[in-house]
């Protein structure tokens, strides 16, 4: 008899929750497949004086992060980590970047041996001399296969059932039909390509021109500049993968990874709404988060600054002229007017 895989979210802010409706979903259609039961791990937090898990698993929906959306009933909140992940054989990977080097580290031992993981994680690690995929690096800690999932997907309208697509990249074509299994429906369709490179380049970078988008925005310059942006921000991030991984196609771009993330993210995200409130009030980005977001974080400044922080040991910021504009606005106090006087070479 053949082992049933046993799932394992590792995360459950607004993404995470929405990722969760539709996992918890999909397991129960492939019942000779998956084991029922999902478990979720939750970083445990206090809602209205009672442990946030406990609310989840009583009202079977996160009313902090994705409040109006029910769960099915297979999907249970863990507060512990090592519980959750215990003997998982498929693990989904969304959660902030800054955590991922600590839980790896503490579930070392206790997920299966043929583990094998996704990760929804938009970011880079970026350094001053190396830059890192959070799939390999999740890779290189816990000793198992990573494939990476990156779209124009907005969490509420995913939750809300509103049709759109999303890329999974995976080199391994039994892993890639497995997590379209876990992933793919009427309304989210995946798309399964190789290239998971360019899949999570597109998924970081892009937040950089999200902000560049809602730089413009604060300014009021309406759609012809913010879709110069959008153009010049594209290019960079093409320029940015062949240059510094030379494996990234040229037609991930035209993936939902890509150039429709971009559009999606430069209209509607988290990014471009705090860059133009930047503009607007003049006030600090990190008062601007907590004002915003609802305890979530950034990603496109602190991007801004590893990539500059990259490029500028390497006499390499002027060929990059829309995400040094975007640094210099954000850290160095640059005049918001030079999201266009300064974003051509």
């Amino acid at each position: 008899m053949v082992k049933k895989e046993s799932v394992c979210i590792i995360g459950s802010g607004n993404w995470g929750s929405a990722v969760g409706k539709i996992i918890g979903e999909n397991v129960l259609k492939y019942p000779d497949v998956f084991e029922e039961e999902v478990r979720q791990w939750v970083f445990e937090e206090n809602y209205r004086g009672e442990k946030l898990t406990d609310v989840i698993n009583r009202e079977r929906e996160n009313p902090k992060y994705l409040p109006g959306i029910k769960f099915p009933p297979n999907i249970r909140a863990v507060p512990n980590l090592v519980e959750a992940t215990k003997s998982a054989s498929v693990l989904v990977f969304v959660l902030p970047h800054q955590f991922v080097r600590g839980v790896c580290e503490e579930m070392k031992g206790h997920i299966a041996p043929n583990a094998r993981a996704i990760s929804l994680i938009k970011g880079l690690e970026i350094l001053p001399e190396k830059v890192t995929l959070f799939s390999e690096e999740i890779s290189r800690k816990l000793g198992i296969n990573v494939a990476s999932l990156s779209g124009a997907n907005i969490a509420d309208e995913v939750a809300k059932e509103r049709f759109c697509e999303t890329t999974i990249g995976c080199q391994n074509k039994e892993d890639g039909e497995l997590f379209h299994m876990l992933f793919n429906t009427d309304y989210f369709k995946v798309n399964v390509i190789r290239d998971y490179v360019g899949v999570e380049l597109c998924g970081a970078l892009k937040n950089v021109v999200a902000v560049g988008a809602g730089i413009s925005d604060g300014l009021g310059y309406g759609s012809n500049t913010k879709a110069a942006i959008i153009r010049l921000g594209l290019m960079e991030m093409r320029k940015f993968g062949q240059t510094f991984f030379g494996t990234v196609e040229d037609s991930t771009f035209f993936e939902s990874c890509g150039v429709a993330d971009l559009i999606t993210t430069c209209s509607g995200g988290r990014n471009r709404k705090v860059a133009e409130a930047f503009v607007r009030t003049g006030k600090p980005i990190d008062v601007l988060e907590k004002e915003l977001l609802n305890g979530q974080k950034l990603q496109g400044t602190l991007t801004a600054q590893e990539v500059y922080e990259f490029l500028s040991p390497r006499k390499m910021t002027h060929e990059f002229p829309l995400f040094t504009t975007v640094y210099r606005i954000i850290y160095e106090g640059a005049p918001v007017e030079s999201i266009v006087r300064d974003i051509t070479l």
